[in-house]
């Protein structure tokens, strides 16, 4: 046997804890296995396990070395499987969670591109609110706007860029434009999921706080922005939500030399070792759709 098939057998006999049930498992002569754990101890120079008449138990080197073990060969499986798909078209149901303002925006009207370049991925979009765990329920990817503080979890940026308040044009022309954030106070604001606490630049590196107040306050990142095209008020939430109107002019950016970042917008998954192919397209495609602005955000 070669340096693989050795550590191959004798993680089989830690995890079934008898060289005979390892080599049935493998296919080969129970001496097959005691050889090869005899050369990994020979060459470590320790001893890996405790053997008895009736049981067999790692010892602390043993133990240590089986955890090693397991991870290298997880890691070639995920390596060999990832070779193997590499080829193979993606397919199946992936089951993805996003907010309803995002998924609206800016993924329905690129499902058909998405379809075209895979025929035989199905997706399950769920709009849902946002949660501390964002792929509970089953879900294999998620859209999610901040921090994560799930280490189980793994996230790709899609989005970053500056927290914008935003109004219409007649509604500036009516009530004047704020020239600093503690001019809100006099105006009608658009209350959005986060609330009345407003969150600006004060220039000098740190942050000021304005509790705003209004006459409409909502939770759905569309109607905020509705709401404000329709001259409501000011509204602020990441730029991306306004992205088109404010390229449009149906809004305008107020107090843009107060901006702060906002929170990233980032796809979620599970710390798998491996991720299927059908979910690597989609966490791919979505990166794609996003790359623009990550990089010209600040043009807003």
């Amino acid at each position: 046997m070669n340096k693989f098939q050795d550590i191959l057998a004798f993680v089989r006999v830690a995890e079934l804890g008898s060289f005979t049930a390892a080599a049935r498992a493998l296919s080969v002569s129970t001496s097959a296995v005691t050889k090869s754990v005899t050369r990994i101890e020979r060459d470590l120079g320790v001893q890996l396990f405790h053997r008895t008449t009736r049981r067999l138990h790692l010892t602390e080197y043993g133990a240590e070395f089986f955890e090693r073990s397991v991870s290298v060969l997880g890691d070639l499986n995920a390596a060999e499987t990832a070779i193997r798909e590499a080829h193979i078209e993606p397919s199946g149901l992936v089951r993805l969670s996003v907010p309803p303002s995002f998924g609206r925006s800016t993924i329905i009207p690129l499902l058909g591109e998405f379809y075209g370049r895979h025929p035989n991925v199905t997706l399950d979009l769920s709009f849902k609110t946002q949660t501390s765990n964002p792929i509970e329920g089953g879900f294999d990817l998620a859209v999610h706007s901040g921090r994560l503080a799930d280490s189980r979890l793994v996230s790709r940026i899609l989005i970053r860029g500056p927290l914008k308040a935003v109004a219409s044009p007649s509604y500036l022309e009516k009530m004047g434009v704020p020239r600093a954030p503690l001019d809100l106070v006099n105006h009608h604001c658009i209350i959005g999921a986060f609330g009345p606490i407003w969150h600006f630049s004060d220039r000098r590196g740190g942050e000021d706080v304005v509790r705003v107040s209004g006459r409409f306050a909502t939770d759905s990142g569309d109607a905020l922005r509705e709401a404000a095209v329709a001259g409501l008020g000011i509204s602020q939430a990441t730029y991306w939500l306004f992205r088109d109107e404010l390229a449009a002019g149906r809004l305008v950016p107020v107090l843009k030399d107060y901006e702060i970042e906002a929170e990233p917008i980032s796809i979620v998954f599970p710390a798998h070792r491996h991720v299927p192919a059908k979910v690597r397209a989609v966490v791919d495609f979505l990166l794609e759709i996003t790359r623009s602005a990550r990089d010209g955000s600040k043009a807003c």
